[in-house]
């Protein structure tokens, strides 16, 4: 082996090596998650730690927007429609921008989530929501700066922001008693129309009680005021299961005409084929 080949040999060992050196984050990202009532909510932030240093009104300063973190966009995300100061906020990703105070903080919602800083441009039409909340200050000093999600309830929580001597709380309230209302009215008023249609689908492809397929997809029918051309279709392939071969001729009919109004190709060949089965036995 020459000596060019063992010369580059070298310097691609060294970059090897040099490319396995890690070295820890000085603001190391973090990740919350947390159930409220039945809203998932996260947050994505980064974590600077004061280092000896004077941290509000010093290294980030009064009555200034701030990032509320390090690095790129300090990030939440409601897996629900939630309510902030009395503004609906809707399901999705937010940034979190903040004014700190002495004695106040200025809080904003913001809908872009990509970037690092502060925004360059700031677009008031993009806050989802602002408020203003109380400083409380801490004996206990917090090196790290850190977000939690506090007093959670069925209904709420808090955002809480520490750092230093200093928690500010950012209130919301999700829909949780609607959300459980509904589901016990569905429950107690019985299966819909499409509970029923799904389980007689199932049992019939899937070969169990034919007949009590057929029940329950009558049940469907009889609840849906216009069954589409595919409901139809399904109807007819359970009654032909069934034996009731004149009725599936009659379901597959109406399928027909309505596969014929939308132009479904598929359907108009799937319920002719079968029509023609059906009438030669």
């Amino acid at each position: 082996m020459n000596k060019v080949v063992l010369f580059l040999l070298a310097i691609v060992a060294s970059l090897t090596v040099e490319a396995q050196i890690n070295t820890p984050a000085p603001s190391p990202a973090a990740k919350l998650m947390q159930t409220v009532g039945l809203t998932e909510v996260s947050i994505d932030y980064s974590r600077p730690s004061m280092r000896g240093r004077k941290v509000f009104g010093n290294l980030v300063p009064f009555d200034k927007l701030w990032r509320t973190g390090a690095n790129g966009y300090t990030l939440v995300t409601f897996g629900s429609d939630v309510t902030i100061s009395g503004k609906e906020v809707k399901a999705g990703t937010y940034s979190i921008f903040t004014k700190p105070g002495a004695s106040n903080w200025e809080v904003f919602i913001y809908t872009d989530t990509v970037g690092g800083g502060t925004p360059s441009n700031w677009e008031e039409s993009k806050v989802a929501a602002q408020l203003t909340v109380p400083v409380y200050p801490i004996e206990m000093p917090i090196e790290t700066f850190t977000i939690s999600i506090d007093d959670v309830t069925s209904s709420g929580a808090n955002i809480g922001i520490m750092w230093e001597n200093t928690y500010v709380a950012i209130p919301f309230t999700v829909g949780t008693d609607a959300v459980v209302m509904s589901s016990i009215d569905k429950a107690l008023n019985g299966p819909t129309a499409g509970d029923y249609y799904a389980a007689a689908v199932y049992y019939s492809s899937e070969g169990k009680d034919i007949n009590k397929a057929k029940e329950w997809m009558d049940k469907a029918m009889s609840m849906t005021e216009k069954p589409a051309f595919w409901q139809l279709r399904q109807q007819s392939l359970i009654l032909a299961k069934a034996g009731d071969k004149k009725g599936a001729i009659e379901a597959a009919k109406k399928s027909l005409a309505g596969a014929t109004a939308a132009g479904n190709n598929d359907y108009i060949k799937m319920n002719n084929e079968s029509i023609k089965e059906w009438s030669s036995k």
